[in-house]
């Protein structure tokens, strides 16, 4: 009887936290919906208003004729597509052959690899900055895929899962006469399916809501990408925090409906890419 009256508050406590910790975490998204429908002049008010008084579509209607909004969204889209897709390609190009292959020098090349995230990104900025400008890439849409076809984290997280693919299966498509590259992309990779939907939305989030890169590549306002051109609504000397929280609402939807499409396969996909090293 004790033991079953510990465990039920010992339930009830996990509860407890996973609400408060359920509230937390909403609550900011919650208010960015809520003022998205608000005024300005109702936002600071004493007592915050969760659910607006008097709602309105105002700020919506506002953003799309304040900026080129469906320009800067199609600058989006074709980024953060383009470069999901290629540097899925290349990076389970890349793990694939650490994984499965032996080569000299594989684990020295690999450490080396993983080495290099240590270095921030900021510092890598202006060689590639130079590098993009003297190929007459700036202000195009490769200056930003061609940088991010690849990285060390998407080709480590490939490595870690196709490891558990078993290597009997290779060894019997090569029996069967298939070559490299048709085992890869017919037996590899659909067998990589969760891990691929993983890395995928961490690329197109990353993607997608990346601001920095943009700004210094992108030069002409109509190539600005959506959180390029939503910053550039702060005025001088004030801020519209309705009209921003209306860009955000739009900005965030895509990722939402994304997770939402593939979260059974994100779980997967980072549950069983540590399985073996």
């Amino acid at each position: 009887m004790n033991y079953k009256f510990s465990q039920k508050i010992r339930h009830s406590l996990v509860h407890v936290f996973l609400i408060v910790g359920l509230v937390i975490t909403m609550a900011p998204f919650v208010w960015m919906i809520s003022t998205s429908f608000n005024t300005d002049q109702a936002i600071f008010t004493k007592v915050p208003q969760w659910i607006p008084k008097h709602p309105t579509i105002e700020q919506y209607t506002k953003l799309f004729s304040s900026i080129n909004f469906l320009q800067h969204f199609k600058n989006s889209v074709v980024i953060a597509v383009s470069i999901t897709f290629v540097s899925l390609f290349f990076n389970s190009l890349a793990g694939y052959a650490f994984a499965k292959y032996r080569f000299p020098g594989k684990e020295k090349l690999f450490t080396l690899l993983l080495a290099t995230m240590m270095i921030p990104g900021q510092v890598t900025m202006m060689p590639v900055f130079l590098i993009l400008k003297n190929l007459g890439l700036l202000n195009t849409y490769l200056g930003l895929i061609i940088p991010a076809a690849g990285g060390v984290f998407g080709v480590f997280l490939m490595k870690q899962f196709m490891l558990s693919i078993p290597n009997e299966l290779i060894e019997s498509a090569r029996m069967d006469g298939c070559s490299e590259f048709r085992i890869y992309w017919q037996i590899i990779l659909p067998l990589s399916k969760p891990v691929l939907a993983t890395l995928g939305i961490f690329t197109f989030m990353g993607t997608w809501n990346d601001f920095l890169w943009p700004l210094i590549v992108m030069i002409r306002e109509e190539m600005y990408t959506l959180p390029v051109a939503l910053a550039n609504l702060n005025g001088q000397h004030s801020t519209e925090y309705a009209l921003l929280m209306a860009g955000a609402v739009i900005v965030i939807a895509p990722i939402v409906l994304l997770f939402l499409l593939a979260q059974k396969y994100i779980i997967q996909g980072i549950a069983t890419s540590g399985l073996k090293e």
